[in-house]
Parts: C-alpha cells; sequence; structure tokens
C-alpha cells in the first residue's frame, strides 16, 4: 500500500512539473489602479498615498492604490489597500519570490498587536471569506478585513492561496493575484459601527474588483 501512494505522489509530481514547466506563463488583461474612482456615494478619497521604493521593492507588487475614503458628513473614515502582483514566481536570477506577504506578518513590524483574529464568510458584491482583525497599538484599535483575491478566489488562508496558485499555474498558466485589505478605527470602542462602515465601503468596492484584478 505504502509503495501505491509513493507511486502515486511520484506521478502526480510528473504531471504538475511537467505542467507548471511545460505551459506558457498567462499575463491576463486588466484595468490598472490609475482608473479606480475616489469617489463611491458619500465616500471619497482626498489624496492617493505613494509608497517608496523601499516598500514597493519589499513587497514585489506591479500596481496598487492605498488611500483613506472619508465620509466628512458621516464622520466615517476606511482605509483600502488593494495591491495587485502581476506573477509570484521565484526569479531565477536572485533567487527572491514576488509572492503576496500576509498581513498578520507586517503589523508587528508596524508596531501593531492582533488581539483579535478570526476567519469569516463575507458577502460585500463578492462572496467568499476574509480574515478579520482586531489591531492594537497602545490606546488605538482598528478593524481589519483582508483576503486574497486572486483569479476568480476570494481566500482568506495562506496555505490555500498558496495551493489554489500551483493549480492555477499548471491549469491555466497564471499566478497573478490581490491583497484587499481594509482597515477601519474603532472610535471609543464601538466595533459595531468599524462593522457597519467596512460593509458599506466594501460592498460599493467588491462589485469593481475584476476589472483591476482579473477573474
Amino acid at each position: 500500500m505504502i509503495k501505491f501512494l509513493a507511486a502515486f505522489l511520484i506521478l502526480g509530481l510528473n504531471g504538475y512539473v511537467y505542467w507548471f514547466l511545460g505551459s506558457d506563463e498567462v499575463l491576463p488583461p486588466r484595468t490598472s489602479f490609475s482608473e479606480f474612482p475616489d469617489e463611491f456615494g458619500g465616500w471619497r478619497c482626498y489624496e492617493r498615498e505613494t509608497l517608496d521604493d523601499a516598500v514597493i521593492n519589499n513587497l514585489k507588487v506591479t500596481d496598487y492604490i492605498s488611500c483613506g475614503f472619508y465620509d466628512v458628513e458621516a464622520n466615517k473614515v476606511v482605509h483600502v489597500y488593494i495591491g495587485y502582483h502581476e506573477r509570484q514566481t521565484r526569479d531565477r536570477e536572485t533567487g527572491t519570490a514576488a509572492v503576496i506577504h500576509p498581513p498578520e506578518h507586517c503589523l508587528p513590524g508596524s508596531g501593531w498587536d492582533i488581539i483579535d483574529s478570526s476567519v469569516v464568510p463575507i458577502d460585500v458584491g463578492t462572496n467568499g471569506e476574509a480574515k478579520r482583525f482586531i489591531i492594537a497599538k497602545g490606546n488605538q484599535r482598528s478593524l481589519v478585513y483582508f483576503w486574497y483575491h486572486s483569479r476568480g478566489h476570494v481566500i482568506a488562508r495562506s496555505h490555500e492561496k498558496i495551493l489554489w496558485m500551483f493549480l492555477d499555474r499548471a491549469r491555466r498558466g497564471r499566478t497573478d493575484g490581490s491583497l484587499v485589505r481594509f482597515t477601519i478605527p474603532v472610535v471609543h470602542g464601538d466595533v459595531e459601527r468599524s462593522e457597519r462602515h467596512f460593509q458599506q465601503l466594501a460592498g460599493s468596492i467588491s462589485p469593481l474588483l475584476s476589472d483591476f484584478v482579473p477573474d
């Protein structure tokens, strides 16, 4: 039985290597984030953030939008980051990989502690799963939702992202993908209010994502 399983595994790996190396890489057409709307109803991005070269080189991101969306009249703010990677492969010359960095790896380095973490279903114009965090820095609290929006998959877990990337590279020649993240301040401990703000803005943005992060 063990020999059979080992033979089956070897055949599977051989098949994967054949498809992975034998197929051409596909870079699908998409719309640049320079054309991403700055207004959604009462929400408005007044000034987009520009990441410095060191951050872009670290993230290996191809295109992105990073901006705080404000509804000034209702005193609401949600920060939105969407980073698109046209390929997630290892550079044969440098050995570095252009994979998407999980936010939970970066937050502690920015001084934020994750005090609550869960995987939750989302239905905000796109369906799937997201990771939901409550993060803290001193007296500050924020609510964070993020997911990997890649080739039609809406995924919360990093190992699932990697599995789908391998499968889609073999089947479709694609490793492109994106990280979608919403960060909402929690004011006076009112997490429910922050949740409503996320639902409102994400419900407007998510239906547009397939133009910028192809399915």
